[in-house]
């Protein structure tokens, strides 16, 4: 059973996610929150999800059409986006560490904007490309 999260927030709470960080570290969210409203435009911003700045397009999707988060940890910015997006860009990503769903890049590089773009769209395609099927009996 898909557990179904609730879409509530927007982007004034992206906005005070962003805030409760450090100042130094603020610009680089911001171009990573820029980063990703680029690349999936009419996406709505939410912190539903642990209190992360996640994106969603609604509709019959897993995860609510959940497709990207980004948070703040200790040494890195984590951007999280939905497997198989970082296996099939294993090649573009090798100077990053990386999990099943996420890239690290660190607090002290530049955020790569282009690249960000393009994983998020390849996380919304393949997010569209497997709709929640209805189970219902007949």
């Amino acid at each position: 059973m898909v557990k179904r999260i609730s879409h509530k927030s927007g982007s004034k709470d992206v906005d005070t996610y962003k805030a409760k960080c450090p100042k130094g570290i603020q610009r680089k969210l911001k171009e990573i929150r820029a980063a990703i409203r680029k690349a999936a435009p009419g996406a709505t911003e939410t912190t539903s999800y642990f209190e992360m700045p996640g994106y969603f397009y609604p509709g019959g999707y897993y995860y609510n059409g959940m497709f990207a988060w980004f948070a703040l940890q200790k040494s890195h910015i984590g951007l999280y986006l939905r497997p198989p997006t970082i296996q099939n860009h294993k090649k573009e990503l090798a100077e990053y560490v990386t999990t099943k769903s996420a890239v690290h890049f660190p607090l002290d590089e530049k955020i790569p904007a282009p690249l960000v773009g393009k994983l998020v769209k390849a996380s919304v395609k393949i997010m569209k490309s497997n709709p929640v099927k209805n189970k219902a009996k007949k």
